[in-house]
Formats: C-alpha cells, structure tokens, sequence
C-alpha cells in the first residue's frame, strides 16, 4: 500500500533524521484482512415420541438424521434432534457434525406418554438461538415431526401445576383441546418470528382422520408444510434436503 507514496515521502524527508531510510512506512500503509467466517445451517428434528406411532417417528427422525449428516460432511451443517414424550422434551442431541456422536446419542430413543409440543417447540428456539450466538450456524430449521396434538400444558412441562382458571372451557382441572392448541400455536408464531428461524411441519396422521393441526403450527410459523403418513428416513430426510436448499437459495 505503502509503494506509490514512496518519491514524495524521500522529498519531504530530505533536512530529517529519516533522510536516507530506503522504504518509508505510515501507519495507514498497515491492513488487516479479516477473513469472514462462512456459517452453515442447524437442522433441529422435533420429534413426537409419544403414542402408538412413537417408535416408527423416532426411527424415521434417527434415519433422517444421519443421512443427513453423512451427506452434509463437505458443509458446515449441524444437526440436532429433540423427542418430547411424558410431561417435556428433551435435547437428546446437541447441535453436531459428528455422525459418531449421533449414533451414540440415538441408541436408546424414549418413547411413550403425553405430548408436551409447545415445550418441544420451546426447546428448539432456545437451541437454535444458543447456536447462532457461536457465530457458526446462521440459518436454523426446525422439522418437526408430529400430528400436531399437544396434550401437556407448557406449565406442567416447566414444573408448575396447570391453573384450571386459566382455561374457561377446562374440565375436571385439565387444560381444553383449544387451551393446548392455542398454546402451541402461540409458540409457533415466536418461532417464525425469529431471525434465520424457519419451521418445517411434517404431519404424520392419516390424511383421512387429519385434524388439520399441523397445517395451522406450520401456517402460525409461515412455515412449510408436508404430510407423510408413513414416516420414514429417506422421505424425511428428501423433503428436509430440498426445504433447506430453499431455504439458503433465498
């Protein structure tokens, strides 16, 4: 930077002690090149383990998950799987790259019990928001893997006891199918509201006995939405694949 200044920086040092120095340097002939660092993309499954079809969705989720992984070995992908069954969900695994860690961490897979879905939901907005702070995930896509019916109020899942009052159409101190519905519906709004944030709804329910549900917490999240009542690893991990591709085109 320094070389097309160096004739009139020799005239002006004639008379001075730098008289005679061979190459004169200033501070703003100094640059720092500061090399970007390229983000890549968290896939969080969001998984429902409860229910006579747990099984089959985990198992699915679990094949998704790895030939993702396998398949995103040249990106900076990450993945991530949250099950929710009982009164929460859990981070079964934390954002990685490693399909070793995967596959430890997915042997033994809950299943069974209530449907806590807005804590599921919860859960993958702070993960996902956790991963954008280290600076190496940007975009953050919840798939989540459901019918979309939540039976487990967001209070029960954080410890405190459900409010019968809360609710007007509650009976026998539990929380109404709209209470639950709306909660859930509340939390996908929060989620698509997040910068980066982007929800994938696949709804595992017969389209013959569909409620709908998973429809409105994609439509709540100006997310996508997919219907495949028989779930399984290639097809989950097909429809994610090419959301994503959308997703980092736009």
């Amino acid at each position: 930077a320094s070389a097309p200044y160096q004739k009139a920086r020799r005239a002006r040092s004639i008379g001075t002690k730098y008289e005679g120095r061979g190459v004169f340097l200033e501070q703003s002939d100094v640059r720092i090149k500061k090399m970007a660092r390229k983000a890549g993309s968290l896939i969080i499954f969001v998984v429902d383990a409860s229910g006579s079809m747990a099984l089959n969705r985990m198992n699915a989720a679990k094949g998704a998950a790895m030939s993702l992984l396998t398949e995103a070995y040249q990106s900076r992908d990450q993945i991530s799987l949250i099950p929710f069954q009982g009164d929460m969900s859990d981070v079964l695994l934390p954002p990685t790259k490693s399909i070793a860690m995967a596959k430890k961490r997915l042997e033994a897979m809950p299943c069974g019990g209530g449907s806590p879905l807005a804590h599921a939901l919860q859960s993958a907005m702070l993960t996902g928001l956790n991963a954008q702070k280290t600076g190496d995930v940007g975009k953050v896509v919840i798939v989540c893997i459901s019918d979309g019916r939540a039976n487990v109020p967001l209070c029960v899942s954080m410890g405190e006891e459900f409010d019968p009052d809360a609710d007007e159409d509650s009976k026998d101190g539990k929380p109404s199918r709209k209470y639950l519905k709306d909660e859930v519906l509340a939390c996908a709004k929060k989620l698509g509201a997040l910068p980066g944030f982007n929800l994938l709804c696949i709804d595992t329910e017969n389209k013959f006995i569909s409620t709908g549900i998973a429809k409105e917490i994609a439509n709540a999240a100006n997310g996508k939405y997919h219907q495949i009542a028989k779930a399984d690893g290639s097809a989950i991990a097909s429809v994610t694949q090419n959301a994503l591709n959308e997703i980092k085109a736009s």
